[in-house]
């Protein structure tokens, strides 16, 4: 395996969709403010202005590049990939905007270590840190336990009217993700 977080390996294993985001479909999002890369808070449940529906994309954990993953991390279905699907939400922000989307990126890591690959990936939206898993907890959001972490699983859930209106679970391959999510929204126009 590879030790660049903006690769991903040929054999990585793919996630299988073990039921554990069916409930998430139709569910009402919670009035939760998360600390946002942007300064500040950002309600969830809460389109921001100018757009029609929010796309959240939840991912475990950003790597830096040259500190290593935690041990077996490859071996993780699903746990690899996070920059590259950041990476991906970044270079389709205009088409999602322009199906009517805002995008925001979620994660159990504390603000500063988001703040640090916000910038150097150059994201043109926050990423919003639940690291207390307020809304991973309140919406029972899939998550792994590992090096002592909770860390969610990959989805994505499309925010409208303050409920869940879509779900993208498991997620794969990570870096083709957001061409996927745009492609949904260009065929279900609000």
């Amino acid at each position: 395996m590879t030790d660049n977080v903006s690769d991903l390996p040929a054999d990585l294993p793919v996630p299988v969709d073990d039921g554990a985001a069916a409930h998430l479909p139709g569910r009402a999002v919670p009035a939760i403010e998360l600390a946002s890369t942007r300064g500040g808070v950002m309600r969830v449940d809460r389109v921001p202005a100018g757009a029609e529906r929010l796309v959240l994309y939840a991912y475990p954990r950003t790597g830096r590049p040259g500190e290593p993953a935690p041990d077996g991390w490859d071996a993780i279905p699903g746990a690899r990939g996070c920059t590259p699907e950041s990476c991906g939400f970044r270079d389709h922000a205009a088409e999602l905007a322009a199906a009517g989307a805002a995008v925001a990126g979620i994660s159990t890591q504390d603000t500063a270590y988001q703040a640090e690959a916000a910038r150097r990936l150059g994201l043109p939206f926050p990423l919003l840190s639940d690291a207390g898993l307020a809304l991973t907890g309140a919406l029972g959001l899939p998550t792994f336990e590992v090096a002592g972490m909770t860390l969610t699983r990959r989805l994505t859930l499309v925010i409208a009217d303050g409920a869940v209106e879509h779900v993208f679970y498991p997620v794969f391959p990570p870096d083709a993700h957001a061409a996927e999510v745009a492609a949904w929204l260009r065929a279900h126009p609000r």
